[in-house]
């Protein structure tokens, strides 16, 4: 596969007690489109909105009950605008289900540019006192795909959804990261414009769910599996109660838009299909239910699902269906072939500047065929945003637009700069080593960029391309506008290095309302510390960490791209460095200029004290830095007596390891089944 499965508890576990009355469980009933509470809307306009909130209410007792179901909707202000109640009666071990339901007038509807939130409070009341209850938070929005006429979001044409798919692996913790970090990776992929997220190829976690109805994401929600069917019928049923239970599982999330019921890049029957479909439906059987999408050439597909995945070449082909639209679930890959994996789009931080814009202009070109096509063709994600392990290959994926620690590449930089919409930018893709392209390249969301070299030297301003037909913002090359001799000239001779810069100025309506400024490094000096909270502090409950980056700069605060130091790490107070030597967490080698750690929080809230020294001290070596950060206590009590364990080094004995070697033709039947798979289903 191309995802571990990390062994081991790594989500929130909940002991939950309960009154004899109260709200079931939607998965634990095992009921159609029951169990738990359910929203769901008709008639959706600017003007009004027709709210449903279906609560089921178990009666464990051995007496009948009569509770009452109290729905109150609150505003992002907590001002109540919609009050309902209803009384039932619930015969003892048995459920009812209350279907309480209101008009919302001008009602704040959620769209990727606005989420805007309801909180939907409900209480279950029963002989005077409350039993049960909870909120859930309410998104309401009118998603529609109109085939030639394209997708409207609330009643209007909506622009390309372009996105990413998601892994949830992280450096060092693999599959164990918190709910902090669910919530900055979704506001990670946000800053990079994208509007869409395919959960790739399991149930994310809630919290990252959670963060997508709040930041503004749509999400595509898979059926768990790739590249495998087995015949036996116990398999396709399995599958499709994987299906049912994701949809009540996240049923309520605003951010969801399709549903994939189906296996990823695999053969199955028309049947399988079909039941899937159905299934969907079932599940889910209100107006303005998400979508169900699958491969267009799949068995049952092209003429039954509501969104294909296809490219934008398959618009107009004989046999694709006028009436559907069409979605490209990965772009981006451009691998030499399924064994090597070699591709031009995967280029690790760690290799420095020409692999990293190399991969960022490949992506540039396969982001802007996502805005060939009609408007039938609705764009598409990238495979895949993050660098993350993999089981069918010793290489980790390097093709993300953030590594492993969530540190930037140029390739998030191109991301950022399609967006036309936010905050204006410009980024130098070029860092004026030694090494360093002659030719500058600049990513902007601007109307043009003026590039001046060496404070007026050269000056020129060229356009930023925007294309209907392609990419929004195409890339703005400057030739010639690094040269080390000449940059050498200033340094060397002049002794008037300081004059040695590219000033990169993004200008809209004429004016500049952006710049950039770059130099190259002169030697080490410093080690510069920060932490990468992204507006969410570290919380003191024992599992919550975050990245801390040290960076090695010159005397000017310029990153030695170059560095070779190794860095060694302490740390005081109320956290803990996750890693030590045996996996090379600490000392941490430096990668294009920086080495990051994770740094975890204890149980308690605090001060905590990082300190960053050259691993090899000595006269020359950059100074040492010490960064301090504070966690802060966690919403609810500790509920847990465990403390991390001493570190075990396991080693793996020899007959393990190879008991776990698959055999050349075993391996060469593997690849061919990969590879045909790969070209089956599209992959370019």
């Amino acid at each position: 596969l191309d995802f571990c499965y990390h062994g081991g508890m790594y989500r929130d576990v909940w002991l939950i007690g309960k009154s004899p009355i109260a709200i079931t469980d939607a998965n634990e009933q095992n009921s159609v489109a029951g169990g738990g509470a359910f929203l769901h809307f008709d008639n959706i306009s600017e003007k009004k909105a027709d709210v449903f909130v279906n609560v089921e209410v178990g009666n464990k007792s051995t007496a009948t009950a009569s509770p009452t179901v109290i729905v109150r909707i609150k505003d992002k202000g907590g001002k109540v605008v919609a009050t309902m109640k209803q009384k039932i009666s619930v015969a003892p071990k048995s459920a009812t289900t209350a279907t309480p339901h209101t008009t919302l007038r001008t009602p704040h509807l959620w769209s990727p540019e606005s989420p805007y939130l309801y909180d939907v409070e409900i209480s279950v009341v029963n002989g005077g006192k409350t039993v049960d209850g909870g909120i859930l938070h309410m998104g309401i929005r009118n998603a529609e795909f109109c085939g030639k006429d394209g997708f409207w979001l609330n009643g209007k044409p909506y622009h390309q959804l372009i996105g990413g798919n998601r892994h949830q692996d992280f450096a060092y913790v693999g599959n164990a990261v918190p709910n902090s970090q669910q919530w900055r990776d979704a506001k990670r992929l946000k800053d990079a414009g994208m509007t869409i997220i395919r959960a790739a190829h399991y149930p994310q976690d809630p919290a990252f769910m959670d963060a997508c109805d709040e930041l503004g994401l749509f999400i595509i929600v898979p059926t768990p599996g790739w590249q495998y069917w087995n015949k036996d019928p116990k398999f396709g049923e399995l599958v499709h109660e994987n299906t049912r239970q994701i949809i009540r599982r996240d049923r309520n999330h605003t951010s969801v838009l399709m549903w994939e019921p189906i296996l990823n890049e695999t053969r199955y029957p028309e049947d399988f299909a079909l039941k899937a479909l159905d299934i969907t439906h079932e599940e889910f059987p209100y107006p303005g239910r998400p979508v169900a999408a699958a491969d267009m050439n799949s068995a049952g597909v092209k003429d039954n699902y509501d969104v294909l995945y296809g490219w934008t070449d398959d618009i107009g082909k004989e046999g694709t269906p006028e009436n559907k639209c069409i979605f490209t679930r990965e772009f981006g890959e451009m691998v030499d072939d399924w064994y090597a994996h070699n591709c031009l789009n995967r280029a690790a931080r760690s290799w420095g500047e020409k692999p990293m814009l190399t991969a960022a202009l490949s992506l540039s070109d396969t982001y802007g065929e996502m805005f060939h096509g009609q408007r039938q063709f609705i764009g598409g994600c990238q495979w895949h945003p993050f660098d993350h392990q993999r089981g069918y290959h010793p290489d980790p994926y390097y093709g993300g637009i953030y590594d492993a620690f969530r540190q930037k590449k140029y390739a998030f930089e191109m991301f950022r700069s399609q967006d036309r919409t936010q905050e204006p930018m410009v980024f130098v893709a070029n860092e004026m080593t030694q090494f360093s392209d002659e030719d500058v390249v600049v990513f902007s969301n601007c109307d043009s960029v003026r590039l001046t070299q060496f404070e007026g030297d050269k000056v020129l301003t060229l356009p930023v391309v925007h294309d209907a037909g392609d990419k929004p913002c195409a890339p703005v090359v400057f030739k010639g506008f690094w040269n080390f001799w000449k940059a050498r000239e200033y340094s060397y001779k002049q002794r008037n290095w300081q004059r040695v810069s590219l000033l990169a100025e993004g200008i809209k309506d004429g004016k500049v309302v952006c710049s950039e400024k770059k130099m190259p490094s002169r030697r080490s000096t410093k080690i510069r510390l920060y932490a990468d909270e992204m507006g969410r502090k570290l919380t003191a409950d024992g599992s919550d960490f975050i990245v801390v980056v040290a960076e090695i700069t010159d005397d000017n605060g310029n990153v030695k791209r170059l560095a070779k130091d190794n860095i060694m790490f302490s740390i005081e107070g109320e956290g803990r460095i996750i890693g030590d030597e045996t996996i090379f967490a600490n000392p941490r080698a430096v990668e294009w200029g920086s080495a990051p750690i994770l740094v975890q929080a204890t149980d308690k809230p605090g001060s905590i004290t990082i300190h960053a020294r050259s691993a090899f001290s000595g006269v020359y070596a950059p100074a040492e830095a010490t960064l301090t950060i504070e966690s802060v206590a966690a919403e609810m009590p500790k509920c847990f007596t465990d403390e991390p364990s001493a570190k075990t080094v396991r080693t793996a004995s020899a007959s393990a390891t190879a008991s776990q070697q698959m055999t050349d033709e075993e391996r060469q039947r593997t690849l061919e089944e990969v590879n045909r798979q790969q070209m089956d289903f599209g992959i370019q």
